[in-house]
């Protein structure tokens, strides 16, 4: 059995332990959200949480209720990648959330109905998938992630703000950091490479709806200085409750801009210059 497919016993002894006297919400609570997430229905802010571990320990119970409507866990969304999104919720690192098998269905021209979530939104992102757990100890040198890399991704994620009300870290945690669907582009070879290091770093991503309004623009070193300080961030937080990277594991290291609502009628697209010898592109159309 995969490890993140069972709750690890490093985990279970930190749960009984450690955080007993945590505000985790209750099962019957996080069924609720769930039920309301499957029939896009928002779901007032959870209260009562007083730590990151309460969040947690609802996204567990959360993850275990989607996975038989969304299929399995398949990796990992790594949100708040930027310092302006983490002041807004009050913590100083990044945030993780898992995604599912029907995160990653569609590719880049989908057509997605407007009432695909509770609140659906669009931002522009980028997949990084993992070729080996080797990944695991490759540390913070960005050529050695690469050699445990085997594409990168265009990515266009379509999250949905499933809690409404005042949001707090814990609150983004339990909703999974709002992982829901995405749209993919065609794979990019990955090189492990100084130089496809700095082409990450480099590249111009700029995020546009079809009216040729341009929604935001960023470079690749927007997000922790880096994508691959994101895949060491991701790295290192799992393993601090017992969990590994896996090969075939896609990660979804960046919010290259700020989530917008996902209108009906209405195409968006996710263009990334200076990765490869030609810009690519990943879009959706909004029905």
């Amino acid at each position: 059995m995969r490890l993140r497919h069972a709750l690890p016993l490093a985990l279970a002894a930190l749960l009984s332990a450690g955080t007993a006297r945590a505000a985790c919400p209750s099962d019957d609570t996080m069924r609720q959200v769930a039920e309301n997430w499957l029939a896009n229905r928002q779901t007032p802010a959870l209260t009562g949480m007083d730590s990151l571990a309460d969040g947690f320990c609802a996204q567990d119970k959360l993850i275990a209720l989607l996975t038989p409507h969304w299929g399995r866990v398949v990796g990992y969304k790594v949100g708040l990648t930027a310092p302006p999104a983490q002041q807004m919720f009050g913590v100083n690192h990044p945030v993780r959330g898992s995604i599912f098998e029907s995160t990653i269905r569609l590719r880049s021209g989908a057509e997605v109905p407007a009432t695909f979530g509770a609140f659906p939104q669009a931002e522009a992102d980028f997949l990084l998938r993992v070729k080996d757990d080797g990944i695991n100890a490759a540390g913070r040198d960005h050529v050695a992630i690469l050699r445990h890399l085997d594409v990168a991704i265009p990515y266009l994620e379509l999250p949905d703000l499933a809690l409404s009300g005042q949001m707090t870290a814990p609150n983004l945690l339990a909703m999974n950091v709002a992982a829901r669907l995405g749209v993919l582009g065609e794979p990019i070879p990955v090189q492990a490479t100084q130089d496809f290091a700095d082409r990450l770093a480099n590249m111009v991503v700029t995020f546009s709806d079809d009216t040729g309004k341009e929604i935001a623009r960023a470079p690749g070193r927007a997000v922790l200085g880096h994508p691959l300080n994101v895949v060491a961030f991701l790295v290192e937080d799992l393993a601090k409750q017992g969990r590994r990277l896996q090969a075939g594991d896609y990660l979804s290291v960046a919010g290259y801009s700020p989530p917008v609502r996902a209108e009906a009628g209405r195409s968006y697209t996710v263009r990334y210059e200076g990765l490869t010898a030609a810009p690519v592109s990943v879009s959706v159309r909004v029905r």
